[in-house]
């Protein structure tokens, strides 16, 4: 990468990507608005627009330096796309290990590929770490993999993992996982879109593939879909790429383009929405009509440890656990003014969501379950707009 090593990675993030330092040069990269190239003779990489595009590149160069990667990123049209590039490396025959508490999408797509016939699924207890060692052992033995005859382009075995977990934020031990499989032949992805490439380095964990719904924090601002995938390995790399090129999984230049504007205040968005969180879950905890709150950064949190040793900052999304029934739930975020009541995360506004709303959430997930988003607004209209919402819906009190 071309970075410089010495600069912080809030300084990474705004100097990045940037046309060269010349004379009349532009400070942004221009929009490469093009489906197609010129060309005579043998075709080249840039024949065409599906192959390659040079408005992903900066954004592809940001991310992979923050990510500690050896290679460039590869962007894709969202952050499923990018979930999907990976989960199909696994030949038919293969196994692809995941939390029992993930992204319902990643869920759906390892499922769609077991009820094809593809794979087989093996859902982990993610906080349990002895009870993950020995599932990877067994998928292992199973497969017939071991360190030393690892098939990167198509692995038999596949480890994809959330720390903290989508949504109910628990927190794998990454060094220990990781390690263990490295050590038995499988091949390891992290989707790191929690923890934010500023938040936690998988890479440097002994991830081989780390992964981005670049939407969310990346790109930040809600307004655009974006996915991308770092690894330092080149078989890795140049199978995700093929993935992504053969079934046009690609950025369109100005998704690009604004997901590289988005990234540049990253490093402050990150700091005031990951603050607000932490104070949230100080005083939500304490709220009568809440029956539990799950955020890394609370000293009590199960996770606590963990993410202290492996993150550098907890992130801006909690869950909190209401004692109210799922109307009751729907009927608090009725009420809010403040918050919005939407899917996605990482944006500059707060968003929550009741996630049982979706069919594809495991019963495991609690009914009266928020997942809640926090941005970067006063902290203090945040809290009196949803405890204002709770007390007069769950404890019946009057605005």
């Amino acid at each position: 990468m071309t970075q410089q090593p010495e600069l912080s990675p809030s300084t990474r993030l705004v100097v990045g990507g940037r046309p060269a330092h010349e004379h009349n040069a532009p400070v942004n990269p221009p929009i490469q608005m093009s489906s197609t190239y010129r060309q005579v003779g043998p075709s080249g990489i840039d024949s065409y627009a599906r192959f390659t595009n040079q408005s992903w590149d900066g954004l592809e160069q940001v991310i992979s330096d923050l990510e500690g990667g050896q290679l460039p990123g590869l962007l894709f049209a969202s952050g499923m796309a990018a979930v999907a590039s990976v989960l199909n490396l696994v030949p038919v025959g293969g196994t692809i290990l995941m939390p029992a508490h993930t992204y319902m999408a990643s869920v759906t797509i390892a499922n769609q590929l077991e009820q094809r016939g593809v794979v087989k699924v093996v859902r982990l207890d993610i906080e349990n770490t002895e009870s993950v060692l020995e599932d990877l052992t067994n998928a292992a033995a199973a497969a017939g993999v071991d360190a030393n005859s690892v098939n990167y382009a198509a692995p038999k075995v596949l480890l994809w993992l959330e720390s903290p977990t989508n949504p109910m934020l628990e927190v794998a031990d990454l060094p220990a996982i990781l390690s263990a499989a490295k050590s038995l032949g499988i091949v390891s992805a992290v989707d790191n879109t929690f923890a934010t490439p500023l938040g936690q380095h998988p890479l440097a964990l002994g991830a081989d593939i780390v992964a981005h719904s670049a939407t969310k924090s990346i790109a930040g601002h809600s307004d655009v879909l974006l996915g991308i995938t770092v690894t330092s390995n080149k078989e890795l790399y140049d199978a995700m790429q093929a993935y992504r090129t053969s079934n046009g999984a690609i950025a369109g230049p100005f998704e690009a383009w604004l997901g590289l504007r988005g990234v540049r205040t990253l490093a402050l968005r990150v700091e005031k929405a990951n603050a607000n969180a932490l104070e949230l879950a100080r005083r939500l905890k304490d709220h009568p009509a809440v029956q539990a709150v799950r955020y890394p950064g609370l000293p009590e949190d199960p996770g606590y440890e963990r993410a202290a040793a492996q993150m550098q900052s907890f992130g801006c999304v909690l869950s909190i656990t209401l004692d109210a029934t799922p109307e009751q739930t729907d009927d608090v975020l009725r009420a809010l003014q403040v918050w919005t009541p939407a899917t996605s995360l990482g944006g500059v506004e707060s968003l929550v969501e009741r996630r049982r709303r979706h069919a594809a959430e495991p019963d495991s997930i609690p009914e009266s379950l928020l997942r809640l988003s926090v941005g970067i607004e006063d902290v203090e209209d945040l809290y009196a707009d949803l405890v204002t919402a709770i007390n007069a819906t769950v404890l019946g009190e009057e605005k």
